[in-house]
């Protein structure tokens, strides 16, 4: 079955890890099937319930992927380094409607911005010991966090809203901690937690954001930590409601141990109010980066939470990197405070092109979903049979299996590019490609 490679190990993780190696050598090739659980657990003299977990950390990572009594096998392009490389090849002549990226056109202008800070920085260059963060960035920040309801906490500055997070659960759990994270959901935060050494526990998704009963399975089987997006959430375009927020909130104040996280990277892209979940357990962190409104290369995020959460994250930060760039900092300030950015006109935009394209959908009987943002998540019965039919009619989609653990198939497709003349053609192929058979018609 494995030809010469021989799978070591005695705890799920070195098991995970030798399959893992194996894979990315070339010692176990896409599609070879593994042995089964209760097989490999005799061989190495360990409990099948260590082979069971090491094969679903392979699973949440990407590595493997388990058919019932068919076995667990290799992936045919296993994901050894990361979800995003779970794709389609985009050739010539088909749009890209994958990846997830901002719309250029609404993006602002960054010369100007840089040639301020730039300027400031040749009278008063800055040298090793000043303060991490930009005094104007951080009260402008924190009136944003006031005005949306966040609660005080001091503010820090990471390189990005995965770098926020992964020091954030850093700071407080420990390899083998569970963390409860939405399904689907982002899949380079799928991929870091267990590249840290956590568990990921799935918690599934709707419009109005995480499911308030898997949350309080997660919370109640152990889950140390539970990762909330506010808004935009990626692939889905949730976004939690009032609703949604008290009854999370009700059951997180059960449980004030929980290391809350939450990322709102929508922000100045939505225009769909905050509900934050912050305030109820003992240690939080609030995540906001600028990415989406300003651009993929700004990489800044900034960061609220307890006073502990905070003095953790950044005593960390000072031992490797010590600071984000204050010339970004300063040109995000002059980005903030210059206007650069018309929110509503941003977020109008996106909202038109998502919704044209969720009501052209439910016109042909397809179920689709996105609140908020500039995603939209469609379920659908194969997904590697509708992408490949997708492709062929000139549509590059993003397939599910990049953000989604247990949730069923689908398909992501970014609208950020599309005109108005796009809308028709993409629903009709995606009717299409799903098939009569599995379209649902609502009243």
């Amino acid at each position: 079955m494995l030809g010469e490679y021989r799978i070591e190990g005695r705890r799920a993780a070195e098991i995970a890890a030798s399959v893992e190696r194996a894979v990315g050598s070339g010692g176990l090739e896409p599609g070879q099937l593994l042995p089964p659980m209760r097989e490999l657990a005799g061989e190495l003299g360990v409990n099948p319930n260590t082979v069971a977990a090491a094969y679903r950390t392979l699973r949440e990572r990407g590595v493997i992927e388990t058919a019932g009594r068919r076995g667990s096998r290799v992936r045919s392009k296993p994901a050894t380094t990361g979800r995003e490389h779970i794709g389609v090849r985009v050739p010539p002549g088909v749009r890209n409607v994958a990846a997830g990226n901002p719309d250029p056109a609404l993006l602002p202008g960054l010369a100007e911005a840089f040639a301020v800070a730039a300027a400031r920085a040749d009278r008063e260059p800055v040298m090793y010991g000043e303060d991490a963060v930009e005094p104007e960035l951080a009260r402008l920040a924190r009136a944003d966090l006031d005005a949306d309801g966040v609660p005080d906490g001091p503010v820090v500055v990471a390189s990005g809203s995965l770098d926020a997070i992964e020091r954030v659960l850093a700071a407080h759990l420990k390899p083998g901690d569970a963390v409860a994270v939405e399904d689907p959901g982002w899949g380079s935060l799928l991929d870091l937690v267990p590249a840290l050494g956590l568990r990921t526990v799935p918690v599934r998704v709707d419009d109005e954001g995480p499911v308030p009963e898997d949350v309080l399975r997660a919370l109640e089987g152990g889950a140390r930590a539970l990762v909330v997006t506010d808004r935009a959430q990626n692939p889905t375009g949730a976004s939690v409601t009032a609703a949604r927020a008290r009854a999370l909130r009700s059951v997180l104040r059960a449980h004030p141990r929980t290391l809350l996280v939450e990322d709102d990277h929508g922000h100045r892209i939505v225009d769909l109010p905050l509900h934050p979940l912050a305030g109820v357990t003992h240690h939080w962190a609030f995540v906001r980066s600028v990415a989406k409104a300003y651009g993929p290369d700004l990489r800044i995020a900034v960061l609220t939470g307890d006073r502990v959460t905070v003095d953790r994250v950044h005593g960390r930060q000072r031992l490797g990197p010590g600071w984000v760039s204050l010339l970004l900092q300063r040109a995000v300030v002059h980005l903030w405070t210059s206007g650069a950015v018309d929110v509503p006109a941003v977020a109008g935009a996106y909202g038109r092109r998502r919704d044209a394209l969720i009501a052209a959908l439910a016109e042909r009987g397809v179920e689709a979903h996105g609140r908020s943002g500039m995603n939209v998540w469609i379920p659908v019965p194969d997904e590697t049979g509708v992408v490949a039919r997708l492709l062929h009619a000139g549509w590059a989609v993003a397939p599910g299996a990049r953000f989604r653990m247990n949730a069923p198939p689908g398909i992501r497709i970014t609208v950020s590019m599309f005109t108005p003349d796009d809308i028709v053609p993409v629903a009709d192929a995606v009717a299409s490609a799903i098939g009569p058979e599995a379209v649902r018609r609502y009243v």
